[in-house]
């Protein structure tokens, strides 16, 4: 969606949709204030709602390590409107520099950074590359946009640090084939409406891209309990919080540990295990059944993709990387897509794009400030 390759309706649908034909569950839209858990009450903004059981589930948002001031120059990917903000503000970069007469301002408008080497980092690097340098090649009378420059700054030693050392040596390599300059050991010091510093060099940038870090809701603060530096509440073996059984944290709100120590991964399969976890202690304890054995985190494998034509994948069993791996990640997101009108009608769309190099979706939505 950022990088105008689906529209929105192609990714997320309604909630009340999904839930449509689950008659015993109720969608609020409202905003938490607190939680009230001596009285096993949520308090909105409109309303307080007691509780049996209580499921918190929000998620992350972004971490400027403590830059927040940063956020307006350099926009993070956490949401549906995160995604088509980002659009917006690459497709105007280019607008912008078909219009410009400065030359120097003009290769500023034309320089995209995106800060950190996580999967998120290196899939918007590429897929940002791919968007200059083919889907708008010929659409601009005054600018190359294939002239563009993409780049990809990371504070360590090697970009998606998770997986071996060899898979990320690869992705960069990958990433360099696509035209991307990949900074590595370059940490962000500054950032403005000019651009950023890193290390101690400025750098002018038209678009600064955010993907170096997260941290959680404030979920630790309504509940008063005990988090880790990135406000993960530490959760019990069956994923509710001390003293409180009756209240359970979940996903990337929770710091949840493996038998060994390890923390499990802010990541989609890690979320729906725990999901579904929760929901079955909650059902046997409705029921009289015993409680579940401790939460136990099943790892799947990591996936990333760079552009259109690799990806890395490292399983538990095996590890894979090019083109077979980015066949095997599309496939495994289109199936996961929840209440979406046709996996089907996604899937022709992506190969439309896939072998055309059309984005359909390259509006310019909303007001630039």
């Amino acid at each position: 969606m950022a990088a105008a390759g689906l529209a929105p309706s192609d990714v997320a649908w309604p909630i009340r949709a999904i839930l449509s034909d689950q008659k015993n569950t109720t969608v609020l839209l409202d905003e938490v204030l607190d939680i009230a858990v001596e009285r096993d009450e949520v308090i909105l903004r409109d309303e307080t709602l007691p509780f049996d059981y209580l499921v918190v589930a929000t998620g992350s948002t972004h971490s400027y390590f403590g830059h927040e001031d940063w956020e307006h120059h350099a926009p993070g990917l956490k949401s549906i409107d995160d995604a088509t903000h980002i659009r917006r503000q690459i497709l105007y970069a280019f607008e912008r520099a078909e219009m410009c007469d400065d030359p120097e301002e003009r290769e500023r408008l034309m320089r995209f950074l995106v800060v950190g080497g996580g999967a998120t980092g290196v899939e918007l690097a590429g897929t940002i590359a791919e968007l200059a340098h083919h889907t708008l090649a010929a659409d601009f009378r005054h600018i190359d946009p294939r002239s563009a420059s993409i780049m990809l700054a990371e504070a360590g030693p090697r970009v998606l640090p998770f997986l071996s050392e060899k898979s990320s040596d690869y992705a960069r390599k990958a990433l360099e084939e696509l035209g991307v300059e990949v900074l590595l050991d370059a940490p962000v010091t500054h950032c403005d409406e000019r651009g950023v510093t890193i290390g101690d060099e400025p750098l002018a940038c038209g678009t600064v891209i955010w993907a170096a870090g997260v941290a959680a809701t404030p979920v630790a603060k309504w509940l008063r309990a005990s988090c880790d530096e990135a406000g993960r509440v530490k959760v019990e073996p069956d994923l509710s919080i001390p003293g409180h059984p009756n209240i359970f944290v979940i996903g990337d709100a929770a710091a949840v540990r493996t038998p060994d120590g390890h923390l499990v991964p802010g990541i989609a399969p890690a979320a729906k295990q725990q999901g579904r976890h929760v929901a079955k202690l909650i059902a046997g304890r409705i029921t009289g059944k015993p409680d579940p054995e401790p939460f136990q985190y099943k790892h799947a494998g990591h996936l990333a993709t760079i552009g259109r034509r690799s990806a890395v994948i490292e399983a538990p069993r095996f590890k894979l990387r090019g083109r077979l791996a980015w066949w095997i990640w599309g496939i495994a997101h289109i199936y996961f897509l929840v209440g979406v009108p046709s996996p089907l009608v996604v899937t022709i769309r992506w190969l439309w794009e896939y072998f055309t190099y059309r984005r359909g979706a390259r509006l310019i939505t909303g007001q630039m400030k």
